[in-house]
């Protein structure tokens, strides 16, 4: 058996409840709690297995079998002729006279994919089936290959150009901008204060695919430094036009400290609820702080919260 950690307590106990009281909430809790477990499944060896993984299986051993190993399940066979797939929600629950050659950890869905793989011989299956038993039927084990299949199903979402330029703008001026200046201090706004429009399509182009380029121009970005004591120096980046709509942001404002070397990062975001002036820390958490003064007041605003009074 493969050595993956099982511990399926939880699943036990709601088994237990359901069986003693009936109740479909019971029952959906046992569901959500086996989608998510790992179960043990009794299993014939492969018939051409090499001998000394068979020695490693009769000692009880964990063998680590190639992927393309076809798994052959122990059945259970019914009175009606039926045959059952038992799962078991841990190696205790099975009876020492009832053990099989070899056991598996599988997650559950795995059980539901085999037992849809061989459908023609498996009407359900049976948990703990000599114990506290809980029978899945047929019409439930469609029901969990349904969601077994909708979950490895990945979801592409087409975005528009315009969408993809607001996600890359975001993604600029909530992270990686910040994060170059706070790792690069006083030389990472120079370099800033230096080239500035293109070196910020230099940060666009971080997250564009090759071959693809922003939208925006080197002249549409507006940059301006202010010495505005001998330790606050303040620089403010406008960013593109077309970037002051709801949910980006329209204006950057970096304040260095010349007396720590501290490098503190403000932002104008445009809100559903109007202007805010937000900022990004050394940790890269983005918070919304005040509602963003008049043009006038924005520069009093962004260094009464950068040097409290």
């Amino acid at each position: 058996m493969a050595e993956q950690k099982i511990d399926n307590k939880a699943l036990e106990e709601a088994i237990a409840a359901f069986r003693s009281d009936k109740e479909r909430d019971s029952y959906v809790k046992v569901m959500e709690l086996l989608e998510k477990s790992i179960v043990v499944v009794p299993t014939m060896p492969p018939s051409d297995i090499a001998p000394e993984l068979m020695e490693q299986l009769k000692a009880g051993k964990p063998v680590q079998f190639p992927k393309e190993t076809k798994i052959v399940p122990c059945l259970l066979r019914k009175e009606t002729g039926e045959q059952a797939l038992p799962i078991f929600t841990s190696p205790e629950q099975i009876p020492e006279d009832k053990k099989s050659p070899m056991v598996m950890a599988m997650p559950f869905m795995g059980v539901i994919a085999m037992a849809a793989a061989n459908q023609d011989k498996v009407a359900e299956v049976v948990v703990n089936p000599f114990t506290e038993m809980m029978v899945l039927n047929r019409s439930v084990l469609e029901i969990a290959e349904k969601r077994r299949k909708a979950a490895g199903q990945i979801k592409t979402v087409q975005l528009t150009k315009e969408q993809f330029q607001d996600l890359a703008h975001n993604r600029v001026t909530h992270a990686i901008l910040p994060k170059y200046l706070f790792e690069n201090g006083e030389e990472g706004l120079k370099t800033l204060q230096r080239e500035e429009g293109a070196f910020l399509l230099k940060l666009y182009e971080q997250i564009y695919p090759k071959g693809q380029k922003c939208g925006s121009r080197a002249e549409d970005f507006s940059l301006m430094t202010l010495n505005l004591t001998d330790t606050i120096q303040l620089t403010r980046l406008d960013m593109p036009d077309e970037t002051n709509k709801k949910g980006l942001c329209y204006r950057v404002y970096a304040v260095f400290k010349r007396d720590t070397e501290e490098v503190l990062y403000y932002t104008l975001e445009n809100t559903k609820d109007g202007n805010f002036i937000a900022r990004v820390t050394q940790d890269g958490k983005h918070e919304i702080l005040e509602q963003a003064p008049d043009n006038g007041a924005e520069i009093e605003a962004v260094l009464n919260l950068a040097e409290p009074s």
